[in-house]
């Protein structure tokens, strides 16, 4: 749903939505996104913040409130920096600075998209005594659970999409942080490796408690390609 009062970018944005396939309703007051969210289900939201009849931070919480597991993205304008502090903290997931181009706010709906377990197809990625669970946002290694950070989480969960195949680092990176990342992609090296150290660490905990080997997967390195969660039982695990 695009909740946007402005008729010269509502229609452009709904038109370059629908043509990458997403389905698109548009309110142009908070009280009508506040109605459409009643009666139907919405899985994202773009939130642009200057509405005519509701604050845009106060209808952003009341959207949290009722819809805990639905994205919203807020849409606000260059140098609002408050307003985007604010508005993260009432419950926004991410924003776009306006003016934006389209296929940098397509690029960051569907990155959040794939992370919505019922539109991935993903309900509980099992491999051997590790289960990660989108959904909850939880990982476990025989029931005792692993304490992740958002991205190690998002690193694991992407890599057990595609468990035992390569998934090459710009995948990676266009997934796990953004198609438009324009940092380093060394800090993709830095979060596998504490991300191999979390689970090492889980695991010898977990071995102690059941006294047995257990199996679970390997993060490994695909030299030139990128990454792998190498179940167990293959290429010597």
């Amino acid at each position: 749903m695009l909740v946007e009062d402005d008729r010269r970018i509502g229609p452009l944005v709904v038109s370059a939505l629908r043509e990458y396939g997403h389905e698109v309703h548009w309110s142009t007051t908070g009280g009508e996104a506040l109605d459409t969210t009643r009666t139907r289900p919405v899985d994202l939201v773009l939130l642009d913040l200057g509405l005519p009849d509701i604050d845009g931070v106060d209808l952003c919480r009341r959207l949290r409130r009722d819809h805990p597991e639905t994205v919203i993205i807020m849409l606000t304008a260059r140098g609002e920096d408050m307003d985007v502090i604010t508005g993260l903290e009432s419950g926004a997931d991410d924003y776009v600075t306006k003016p934006f181009g389209m296929t940098v706010l397509q690029a960051r709906v569907q990155a959040h998209l794939r992370r919505i377990p019922s539109l991935a197809g993903v309900d509980v990625i099992r491999l051997g005594d590790l289960e990660i669970a989108p959904g909850a946002r939880r990982c476990t290694i025989a029931d005792v659970e692993v304490p992740l950070r958002a991205k190690q989480f998002d690193l694991l969960e992407r890599l057990g999409r595609d468990a035992g195949r390569p998934v090459n680092r710009d995948t990676l990176m266009a997934d796990v942080w953004d198609e438009n990342w324009f940092g380093s992609t060394k800090t993709l090296d830095v979060h596998i490796a504490t991300l191999r150290q979390r689970l090492a660490e889980i695991a010898a905990v977990a071995e102690s408690r059941t006294g047995r080997a257990l199996r679970l997967p390997r993060v490994a390195t695909v030299r030139g390609v990128g990454y792998l969660l190498d179940p167990p039982g293959l290429a010597g695990s």
